[in-house]
C-alpha cells in the first residue's frame, strides 16, 4: 500500500468570494431590512439593537439650564444652612421670630435636590434627566404655593417677594418645557 499524497489543500478566501459571504449573510439573517427599516453589518448589532435610536436628542440649552440650576440651589441651600435669618429677612421683609431650625431643614433639602441636579448635569440616560427636571418643577411648584400662602397669612407683600413669585414661575415654566421636550419621541429621519 503505497501512500498517495493528498493534494495541496486551498484555503477558501470567503472574504473574496462574493457569493459565499452573501450566502453566509443571508443565512444569519443580517444585510437586509428589518422590520423598522435597518440594515445591520452584523449579528451582534442586529441582536443589541442600533445604538443611535437610544441616542438622547436633548432640547438646546438642556444641559445649560440644569448646571444653572445646580448652581442656584447649591448657593440657595448653603445661605439657608449658614445665615438663615438673613434669608428669611430677605424674601419677607421681617425678622424671624421663631427658631432658625426650619430655615435650616428647608437648606438641607434645598442641599439634597442640588445634588440630584448635579447628578443630572452629567448624567446621559434620558430618564435621569427627566426625574431630575420632574423634581425641579415640583419644588418650584410648591414653593410658589408655600410663599404664596405665607404672603397672604402675613398680609404684606413686598417687591422682592413679587420677584420670587414671578422667578419661581418661569423656572417653573422652563423646567416644564424641559421636561416635556426631551419626553417627546424624535421624528424618524
Amino acid at each position: 500500500m503505497a501512500s498517495k499524497p493528498h493534494p495541496p489543500l486551498m484555503k477558501k478566501h470567503s472574504q473574496t468570494d462574493l457569493v459565499s459571504r452573501l450566502k453566509t449573510r443571508k443565512i444569519l439573517g443580517v444585510g437586509g431590512e428589518d422590520d423598522d427599516g435597518e440594515v445591520h453589518r452584523s449579528k451582534i448589532s442586529q441582536m443589541l439593537g442600533n445604538e443611535i435610536k437610544f441616542a438622547v436628542r436633548e432640547p438646546v440649552g438642556l444641559r445649560v439650564w440644569i448646571l444653572i440650576s445646580a448652581v442656584v440651589f447649591t448657593v440657595m441651600a448653603l445661605m439657608a444652612l449658614a445665615f438663615p435669618n438673613q434669608l428669611y429677612e430677605i424674601v419677607f421683609d421681617e425678622e424671624l421670630s421663631t427658631t432658625s431650625i426650619s430655615i435650616r431643614l428647608y437648606g438641607g433639602a434645598l442641599l439634597s435636590i442640588s445634588l440630584i441636579m448635579w447628578n443630572g448635569l452629567y448624567t446621559a440616560e434620558k430618564i435621569i434627566i427627566q426625574w431630575t427636571l420632574l423634581t425641579e418643577a415640583c419644588y418650584f411648584a410648591v414653593q410658589f404655593l408655600v410663599t404664596s400662602i405665607t404672603l397672604v397669612e402675613i398680609g404684606s407683600v413686598t417687591n422682592t417677594a413679587i420677584l420670587l413669585l414671578l422667578s419661581r414661575v418661569l423656572f417653573l415654566i422652563v423646567s416644564l418645557s424641559y421636561y416635556y421636550h426631551l419626553g417627546r419621541r424624535p421624528k424618524k429621519i
